[in-house]
């Protein structure tokens, strides 16, 4: 037990270093692990466990896995080796056949290991002159009855240098033994029951000591549990809050406005367009503000059912904004809404903050008036001194980019708009529960017809290369043109905050290229750090076919239309998520003729090739997302990128993804039923208030 006097006003908020044993010292290491309490302690997930209850037979043994096999000593000697140390070997009889151990510079297992000792013994072996040897493994001693369950279930944790799996695990059971008794479990007695969930104490003990696999099964199921379940209450919450006060004027699809809007376009909407124009229509004809995601994949019209929502809401006479990440990807936005809007009299405007004080002042007059009906821009939108008094629509791209505040922005007043958040990239089930949980889903999976797949070629060396460039030479003589796409230094995620070293390796690449390969070829140069008409100038200047290539960084992830651009040359691509490769590629995939895109790579290894093979195999953007999201794990989610928060403790949305699917349906029948009110659910509340309040922007009263 530990001293009183040490007791935080929480005893399970006490530092770690008063449970028995511990002391500064190794409080000081464990704080390496993020272990600072002594919940911390208590709740630590072992990374994976030994089942020691269950033996293996020698037939069973492999080199590839931990085993355990129980036996008989028959035979233990020790000799000298050349350095002067001492080697162990000790030969066990198993009921399968006989094994061997060896143990260098230990020469205290002579003795710990007599003939007619039984033995439990655990670890990787080798298979060596025709039988099994376990080099240096964990070896219990048994008593008892030779067919009596030994072993137990041991935990294994993440370590950093200074702690042991035994020192770790001492530890633990000590804060069990010291502090389990002060564990109350916040979940009520009668949901536990239902959902077979042990008690949070119960779970602790089973994590560091359980008996059973089942029982540490259960445990850390108990734990993962209640870190996804209140994440998922909050999502709820959340969403639930949108509902309560998002009050929106409805903005029905008559079959005249759906006429007049389609009138606008020169070709039909693929069936994919369709089913999501009516999802939204029917969110736009009620008085719940709609808060509605839109994922689509490379290429398959996102934009034009954005456009759809916005011009209803211009039917109606109300306004609409479409708020971009970046100052390109709203100018390509403001290029395709005027292409569409040529011959509407619809009053439209872009705002960046690239207008002078003048203009932006008049136009924000004109916003303020009514009378600009749809605007297109940047985060400037949504600056003070901003007032847009009849929105009815907004569209936000991108969601990712921005943080969880800035979607909800636009939501002031006593009207709320109807929201549509888009988002280019695919996004896994997982994922889309969670970042966007609180939003309903549309899914636009078909592609326009008459676009063909892009060829992708993995092209590991320098004489791959030679070839790449001849055949790239060729198809720019065919008229064709070509990106050659540099990659990011450092952790560098927006267009506009480019590094100086970034910009000085597009340059260098630039230069290298106009006198190497590409001599003799028109070639442009676009990255973040250029002033903004030249950055202007050049993608202009490739979009008439000025320039045959261009050089860029990821300014033309999204959003950039060439439709001649057949051709893609990305250099590095190992340092680039398989989703953002996909997002890439799809600039040359805007047209009819087939694209090419390669994925230019230093590593050779069978681990490279097959991240990168995935996009040689599938041009599914939705396939290649879960295969991203399953290789580089989940990030942060709900925005929390700018705060530095991590919204799970130690759950992964992959990993994990069946507990969250049953958690999201267990929260959200909870909190949309209203049992989530009742006094019994108080302290979960008031944990996941504490926890994603902020976050989530959660009001206090729930």
């Amino acid at each position: 037990m530990a001293d009183p006097e040490h007791l935080a006003d929480d005893p399970l908020d006490t530092p770690v270093q008063f449970v028995r044993g511990c002391g500064p010292r190794r409080a000081a290491l464990l704080a390496k692990l993020e272990i600072h309490t002594v919940r911390d302690l208590l709740f630590l997930l072992p990374r994976d466990v030994l089942d020691l209850s269950v033996a293996a037979d020698v037939e069973q043994l492999d080199d590839q896995t931990i085993h355990t096999v129980r036996g008989v000593v028959v035979d233990t000697d020790a000799r000298p080796t050349r350095n002067g140390r001492t080697l162990v070997k000790s030969v066990i009889e198993t009921s399968s056949g006989m094994v061997r151990a060896s143990f260098f510079n230990q020469p205290w297992m002579r003795k710990k290991l007599p003939e007619g000792q039984r033995v439990l013994v655990t670890g990787k072996p080798k298979r060596y002159d025709g039988a099994w040897e376990f080099s240096s493994p964990q070896v219990q001693l048994l008593e008892g009855e030779p067919g009596e369950a030994v072993g137990g279930i041991e935990p294994r944790y993440a370590l950093t240098e200074g702690v042991n799996q035994r020192g770790l695990n001492m530890l633990a059971t000590r804060a069990v033994e010291g502090f389990g008794h002060y564990i109350c479990d916040p979940l009520p007695k009668a949901f536990r029951d239902k959902h077979g969930l042990p008690h949070l104490k119960e779970a602790a003990a089973n994590l560091h000591a359980a008996e059973t696999l089942a029982d540490f099964n259960a445990a850390r199921d108990r734990v993962l549990f209640d870190d996804l379940f209140e994440f998922q209450l909050g999502v709820a919450l959340r969403r639930r809050m949108w509902r309560a006060g998002g009050t929106a004027d409805p903005l029905p699809v008559s079959a005249k406005i759906d006429a007049r809007i389609r009138r606008l376009f020169p070709f039909e909407f693929t069936a994919g367009q369709n089913d999501a124009v009516k999802e939204i229509a029917a969110d736009l004809a009620s008085e719940v503000a709609m808060h509605r995601l839109l994922q689509a994949d490379v290429g398959a019209g996102k934009t034009v059912v954005a456009l759809y929502a916005m011009l209803t809401a211009v039917a109606h006479g109300r306004q609409a904004v479409l708020m971009a990440p970046t100052e390109v990807l709203a100018n390509q936005h403001w290029a395709t809404v005027q292409h569409a809007l040529a011959h509407s009299r619809v009053e439209r405007r872009l705002l960046t903050g690239r207008l002078t004080a003048k203009k932006r002042k008049d136009l924000r007059a004109r916003i303020k008036s009514g009378a600009v009906q749809l605007i297109i821009g940047t985060q400037a939108l949504i600056q003070k001194g901003v007032e847009i008094p009849r929105l009815g629509v907004a569209v936000v791209d991108e969601q990712h980019k921005f943080g969880v505040a800035q979607r909800a922005a636009f939501s002031a007043g006593d009207r709320d708009p109807h929201v549509l958040v888009m988002t280019a990239t695919p996004i896994p089930r997982s994922l889309a529960l969670t970042q966007f949980g609180d939003l309903d889903v549309t899914t636009v999976r078909d592609l326009p017809p008459g676009r063909q797949p892009v060829v992708t070629s993995r092209v590991p060396g320098p004489k791959a290369r030679q070839k790449t460039w001849h055949f790239i030479r060729e198809k720019l003589d065919e008229g064709r043109q070509c990106y050659v796409i540099c990659p990011k230094v450092g952790d560098v995620s927006e267009a506009d905050v480019e590094s100086d070293e970034l910009s000085a390796s597009v340059e260098a690449t630039f230069k290298e290229l106009t006198e190497g390969e590409l001599q003799g070829y028109a070639v442009g140069l676009v990255h973040g750090r250029m002033e903004a008409d030249k950055k202007e100038a050049a993608m202009e200047a490739f979009k008439t076919g000025e320039t045959r290539v261009l050089v860029s960084t990821t300014v033309v992830e999204v959003g950039v239309d060439v439709p001649n651009a057949t051709l893609m040359v990305i250099q590095k691509a190992e340092s680039f998520g398989l989703s953002q490769l996909h997002q890439l590629r799809g600039r040359v995939a805007r047209g009819s003729r087939r694209g090419y895109c390669f994925l230019y790579t230093d590593q050779t290894s069978a681990t490279a090739a097959e991240r990168l093979g995935v996009l040689e195999r599938t041009t599914d953007g939705f396939e290649i997302a879960e295969a991203d999201f399953a290789q580089r794990g989940p990030g942060h989610v709900l925005g929390t990128r700018q705060s530095g928060k991590s919204a799970l403790r130690v759950a992964d949305p992959q990993r994990d993804r069946d507990l969250l699917e049953e958690a999201r349906r267990k929260a959200f029948h909870l909190v949309d039923t209203g049992m989530f009110d009742q006094p019994e659910w108080a302290m979960v509340k008031a944990e996941v208030l504490d926890r994603f309040g902020e976050v989530l922007e959660l009001a206090k009263t729930g």
